[in-house]
This record gives C-alpha cells, structure tokens and sequence, in this order.
C-alpha cells in the first residue's frame, strides 16, 4: 500500500512538471475561441491594409502572425442582417432579417416598390452557433453589441454583457455614466470600448480551465462618433491621409485596437495563445459618414465592395502560418460549419446550414472551396446618398453575386444588370453588361437559381404614393 501511495505521488509529481501544452493537450482538440466582432470598420481602415492616418499596431501585429483574408464578405451591407447570418449560419432569405428596422426607409414618394417586409429578431427556431458549441462543452460569453433580440442568454449564450435589441450605443453614447445589461456605470470618464474589455478580459480569467467562445461584438466604430478627447486630440495634430481625415472615427480605432491588444495579452499570461483561436472580422462596409473606404466604392449600405467587403484576421497557433494570406472569398455564413469543423462539434440534427467551411484554407490559403458562388439579398430601402443611378438612396432593393472573379448586381426596380471583373477592377468602375453578355447571363442564371432554392423574395408591388407623386408632377 505504501509503495502505491508513492507511486502515486511520483505521476502527480511529473504531471505537474509538465509543459502547460503538454497537461493542455485535451483541452486544446477545443481550441477556446474569441471572436472580435467590430461595428461598421471598413476594409481600408486598418494599417495592415495600407491606412495612412488610422493607428492600429495591435491588429497589425495580430495580422503579421496570422492568415489574413483579402477577399472576406460581409453577408449584408448593414448591421442587423450580417449578425444573424453569422449566429444563424443561413443567407438573409432563411431568417427573414434583410436590414435594420423599417425595410422603407427614406422618403415614402421615392420609393417605386413596396420592399419586402423584414423581421428585427432571430427566431428561436435557429440554432445558434453558441447553442450548438454548448453541446460540446463551450461556454460563451456575448459582449456588446446583440441586435438580435432582447437578450443574446435566450439564443446560448452563458453571459451576456451590454447587448440588447440596440444597434448602436444607448444613452449618452460611449462616455459613462450608461446603463447597459449587466454593465453600468454611474460615474463619468468611463468608455465603452474599455468597459466591455475589461469584461472580456475578466471572462477569460473566470474560465480559463475549460474552453470559451468569446463574442466581443464591439459597438465600436458604430456612430454616434465619440472618441476619448487626448486620444482625438493626438489624431487631431497628426497629418490627415489622402482619404482618411477624421480624427474622432481615427481615435475610435485607437481604442479597438487598444481593445485587441489588451485581450491578447491576457491569452498570453494565461498561457493560452496556443489553445486559442482568435477572430477578427466586421459586420459591413465603413460608414460614408465617417471614413473612406478607398479604392472601393461605395460605404455601409451599398451591395457594391465598400459596404460588403471586410478585414478578416484568423489566428489558430500549429494551424495557420504568420504572415500568410488567402484570396480565396469567404462569407458571414460560412464562419458557423467552420468553427464546429475546428473544434470537432457535430452540426445539430435537423440544422441547416448555407456556409461552407474554409478550415481547409486555414492550412493551405491557397485551395479552393467547392462551392459555386457567394450571394446577397437586400429587398429593401436605405436613405441616404449613393445611388449610382442618381437617385436619393444608399441603396434601392438589390441582389448580388460573386463567381470566381465576376461580380454580377441586379436592380429590383428597374431590372438593371451591372458586371464587374474583380481581379482588375477592385473599384468596380467599369461595367461589363454589354462587353461580356455570356458571362452576365452566366452569373444571372446562377443567381436565379439560388433565389429559388432558398426562396428569396423579390419586391415587385408598385408603391402607390410614388405612383401619385408621379402622377401630380406630371399634371405641373
């Protein structure tokens, strides 16, 4: 018996002298996931990706040991939609979530249709990826902006920290005192982006002997514009860059980055950084009101490449390697099968799914997926400037595709057709519709296809007031 007992001793002994990698080995088969989730940050607003005024040495370090994305898609040019999309795993025609609130947005006489009407909260009958990664021993954390419904905890979640149906901050904005779920702070000088890091940081600490998904889903950069003011003041002294000029959206950026920073330092006194996979991404294009998102066109809003195109940073240490990069283009619903295929979670019986995963293009950024194309739905109205056929909104409602290097738009109100070739016009300047009539029906057919599959829903009911708009301007 006592020469059992100091057997015993002695493995105890040796686990503990272990390498942290080594007694981690189980665990790590679950890598722990943090997904950095920021509000409307262009794909140009980063220094990675060539920014000349935005300040962000956190993520560009983060981007240098990691697999960056050059060709990531948001799946909608607008908050409400790209979220469900990435929780759900399903293109916007699946859920019924096409754009934020009223699908009418702007003026009621300049709409010639009446848009599809839009659901504002993801139906308890998707199954989000935090309800399946609990089936596999995940806990999960929501922290800041949810826009899904009232309370992210009914869709998963373990914790949620300050999201709500809100799209962007509540109150007074970002400066304390502010009143959030499980986040409140009744005395000034505190900012969001930093509370919620503190939260996030606090929540990897709490759980660090099992494996976590942390959705830190920033409010940041969202409008209202408000920033720390010595942190503004610092952008405010600095040279402005050719496109990008404003120091309040610049010094916002800062403290994102601040944020990315801070979360990564507690991975790595944790001794985590090897068992964690870490996301970067953004839920659409960079607001016009606020940034340039030079050489794309269009901003948030628009189904051209500024509204839809995002940063994508993916981390995961002994899977990616530093400095590699990946054209291959990847999508929001595509995030769902990939996180379940690299933490061994079994889809959910009866759980459809639209994506594909690219765990594949995380060893190798240079194979293909399988699929076909990648599409987008957006049947409804934003107000706003930007329409390139010289009318009063953002957008009017519109579909899109993206094959190979084509990317095909479509026109709900007048049917028009417009073609890009991505691979020499990033900037999508100079429409092919007539030059390359086979490849526009080619991609059309492909597009009409998927609407049917997934049955998207087209506007086609002519919007009576703008028909009596018309009608009295042509009686003057």
């Amino acid at each position: 018996m006592r020469l059992f007992f100091v057997l015993c001793l002695t493995v105890w002994s040796l686990l503990g002298s272990l390498p942290s990698s080594v007694v981690a080995a189980e665990r790590s088969a679950k890598p722990n996931i943090v997904f950095f989730f920021i509000d409307d940050l262009g794909w140009a607003d980063l220094g990675y990706m060539g920014s000349d005024f935005y300040e962000t040495p956190n993520i560009d370090r983060l981007a240098a040991g990691s697999l960056v994305f050059t060709d990531a898609y948001a799946c909608a040019p607008n908050c409400a939609p790209s979220r469900a999309c990435l929780m759900s795993g399903l293109y916007t025609p699946r859920h019924g979530i096409f754009t934020v609130g009223d699908p009418r947005r702007g003026n009621d006489k300049q709409r010639k249709l009446e848009p599809i009407e839009n659901e504002t909260v993801l139906g308890d009958e998707f199954v989000t990826i935090a309800e399946t990664l609990k089936t596999n021993g995940y806990t999960s954390a929501s922290m800041g902006k949810w826009h899904l419904g009232a309370d992210p905890t009914t869709q998963g979640f373990d914790v949620n920290i300050a999201g709500k149906e809100w799209g962007s901050p509540s109150g007074g904005g970002y400066h304390s005192p502010f009143k959030y779920p499980n986040l409140t702070n009744d005395k000034p000088g505190d900012y969001l982006t930093d509370a919620l890091t503190r939260e996030a940081c606090s929540f990897i600490d709490e759980n660090r002997e099992r494996p976590f998904f942390l959705y830190l889903t920033h409010y940041a950069v969202h409008t209202p514009i408000q920033a720390k003011d010595d942190v503004t003041a610092k952008y405010q002294k600095k040279t402005a860059g050719e496109h990008q000029k404003n120091a309040k959206y610049a010094a916002m950026i800062e403290s994102v980055d601040d944020s990315v920073g801070a979360v990564l330092k507690k991975l790595d006194e944790l001794k985590l950084t090897d068992d964690t996979l870490v996301i970067f991404y953004s839920d659409n294009g960079g607001f016009g009101g606020a940034t340039s998102n030079h050489p794309l066109r269009g901003a948030k809003g628009m189904l051209y490449e500024g509204g839809i195109r995002e940063p994508l940073i993916v981390r995961l240490p002994g899977v990616t390697q530093p400095g590699s990069r990946c054209a291959e283009p990847v999508i929001g619903v595509d995030f769902y099968p990939t996180l379940l295929e690299l933490t061994g979670t079994k889809q959910p019986e009866g759980c459809q799914l639209d994506g594909e995963s690219f765990a594949s293009l995380l060893r190798d950024p240079t194979a293909k997926l399988k699929r076909e194309a990648i599409f987008w739905h957006f049947p409804c109205y934003l107000q706003g400037s930007g329409d390139p056929h010289g009318g009063p909104f953002r957008t009017t409602p519109a579909g899109a595709i993206r094959k190979g290097d084509w990317k095909l738009i479509e026109w709900f109100e007048s049917g028009r057709l417009e073609l890009y070739n991505l691979a020499d016009d990033l900037s999508e300047t100079r429409d092919r519709s007539k030059s390359d009539p086979q490849k526009l029906e080619e991609l059309h057919a492909v597009m009409k296809a998927w609407r049917k599959q997934v049955d998207a829903p087209i506007p086609t009911q002519p919007n009576p007031q703008y028909e009596e708009s018309a009608k009295k301007a042509k009686r003057k």
